[in-house]
């Protein structure tokens, strides 16, 4: 429910416009990711630091953390400075990519004081201070460009486009940190591609029509032509009247222009 809520929120209390689609997107993505969290396999079991090692040191997950570091420096460096201003879309996606790191780091840590309170030696175990490094980088990261886009961009858009941006990252990071998929079924793979549309499609109604006045009381009126189109008539010869804004009156000639 947070989507709404922030919209409906911001709506009437910093007084920002959302209009029907707006309303609507919100709708769509929350429901998209409700269906990919129902469709989403549960997370496998990691008791100690040194499972959570070994998953972190796996290589597809290197290759997907690597990637999603190439994409963050890309969108810091060089397309926020030109873009960042005009495309709500670039602070976001930064915050997203992002969460991936801090939601893995939170696990981690996790773990971490499970096993602190357990006895076990986890201030000696050197990922124990690399996960906190991490959570306080991309967090301190998060805030940053989230409090640039909220000051540029309308709240009513920001934060439900971060949610469904920071809800499919975070699944994604899960499934492949964890290979949630060897256990996934065809129904859930299914769900899990239709959420993922759902939201897309949420996110396009809230961000291409945000500046369209549509609601439910001016609805009839925008699918409704106010003036017919000029019937064109191809033959060369006929009789075009010059004066159509008044009625000749009957005492005086017509003018009639003739095209050959």
């Amino acid at each position: 429910f947070f989507v709404p809520c922030s919209a409906i929120l911001s709506s009437y209390l910093l007084g920002e416009r959302l209009n029907l689609l707006g309303k609507l997107g919100c709708m769509l993505s929350l429901v998209g990711s409700t269906v990919m969290v129902i469709h989403a396999p549960e997370d496998e079991e990691v008791t100690t630091l040194d499972e959570m090692l070994s998953k972190l040191k796996e290589p597809g997950f290197l290759a997907y953390a690597a990637i999603l570091l190439a994409v963050c420096f890309l969108l810091i460096f060089y397309l926020a400075p030109r873009y960042g201003q005009t495309n709500i879309l670039i602070y976001l996606t930064i915050c997203s990519v992002i969460g991936a790191f801090s939601v893995s780091s939170v696990k981690g840590l996790g773990i971490a004081i499970k096993g602190f309170f357990a006895g076990r030696p986890v201030l000696q175990h050197p990922l124990t201070w690399i996960l906190v490094i991490t959570l306080v980088a991309s967090i301190t990261t998060q805030i940053n460009y989230l409090n640039k886009s909220l000051d540029i961009f309308n709240t009513s858009l920001v934060f439900p486009i971060y949610y469904v941006l920071f809800t499919t990252i975070v699944i994604t990071t899960s499934i492949i940190l964890f290979k949630e998929w060897v256990t996934m079924t065809i129904v859930d793979i299914i769900g899990t591609v239709c959420g993922f549309l759902t939201i897309i499609l949420g996110v396009f109604l809230l961000h291409a029509f945000k500046d369209m006045d549509i609601s439910l009381g001016n609805l009839p009126q925008v699918f409704q032509n106010e003036q017919q189109a000029p019937v064109t008539r191809d033959d060369k010869n006929i009789l075009i009247e010059v004066d159509n804004s008044s009625i000749a009156p009957e005492d005086k000639p017509k003018v009639f222009t003739i095209y050959t």
